[in-house]
Formats: structure tokens, C-alpha cells, sequence
């Protein structure tokens, strides 16, 4: 897992949602650090799913809330039909879990059928922390 491309992104709670460039099939580590309206909640998670999102690691704020949004969203995706092993979408909620155990799993564990070698930093909060959390995703 450790020759996985990086990238950050952080959102408001109101943000519009971008278009992920270069990114198809990625792992992601959504870092809830914000209140987010469940409208904004089930955009977010579905545009995940829309964007090639196959694994999501929450951590943060709701964290089982956005695991349960993020779930359904993916099979919303599919239309609640099975899906081969390697686009089956996989979702963890660590919400007893110390940021720095979410990296270092996210790095050396987390695996999915389908090899992903891009892995998101999904930062929802009021400011950005793209220094921090991606030296603490490095040292993981």
C-alpha cells in the first residue's frame, strides 16, 4: 500500500462538491472535523461512490452516520444488485480510533480486489489542514 498516490481535499460543511480529477478507482479517508447537515451528508457520499470511490475510511464527527450514508449509497449505485468483488465499495467507521491508527491502517492494511493506488484525504472541516494531515498520513 505504500506506493499509493496521494491527494487532499478539503471541504466546508457547504462546499460545492468538485470533479475529482485523475482520480477512478481510489481509496478514501474522509476526516469529519465539522458538523455536516445530513442533506450535505448523502451528496458527499454519493458523489464519493459517483467519483470511483471504492474503500472509505471515516473517521471524525458521525463517523457511523457517514459509514450507514456511504454503504447505502453504494448500493443505491449498483441498484441494490451484487457486484463482483473488485467494485464492491468496502466502508470502516473509526470512530474509537486515534487519527494516526486510521493512516497507518489506511497505508499497511486496508485492502481492496481491485489493487487501488490513489488514496484521498477528504477533509471536511471550517479550515484546511493539508500540512498536518498528510505529514501524519507520511509518518502512519
Amino acid at each position: 500500500m505504500l506506493n499509493s498516490t496521494l491527494n487532499y481535499l478539503h471541504l466546508t460543511p457547504s462546499s460545492d462538491l468538485p470533479a475529482l480529477e485523475g482520480l477512478r478507482q481510489f481509496k478514501t479517508i474522509l476526516v469529519a472535523d465539522a458538523d455536516v447537515q445530513e442533506p450535505m451528508m448523502w451528496d458527499v457520499s454519493r458523489w464519493l461512490i459517483d467519483s470511483g470511490s471504492l474503500y472509505v475510511l471515516v473517521w471524525g464527527q458521525d463517523s457511523e452516520q457517514w459509514r450507514e450514508a456511504i454503504e447505502d449509497a453504494a448500493l443505491e449505485a449498483v441498484n441494490y444488485e451484487d457486484v463482483p468483488d473488485e467494485r464492491r465499495v468496502l466502508v470502516t467507521a473509526h470512530e474509537d480510533d486515534e487519527l494516526d491508527e486510521v493512516f497507518w491502517y489506511a497505508r499497511h492494511r486496508a485492502a481492496h480486489p481491485a489493487d487501488l493506488k490513489h488514496t484521498l484525504i477528504l477533509h471536511i472541516a471550517d479550515a484546511p489542514r493539508r500540512e498536518d494531515l498528510e505529514a501524519a498520513y507520511s509518518d502512519a
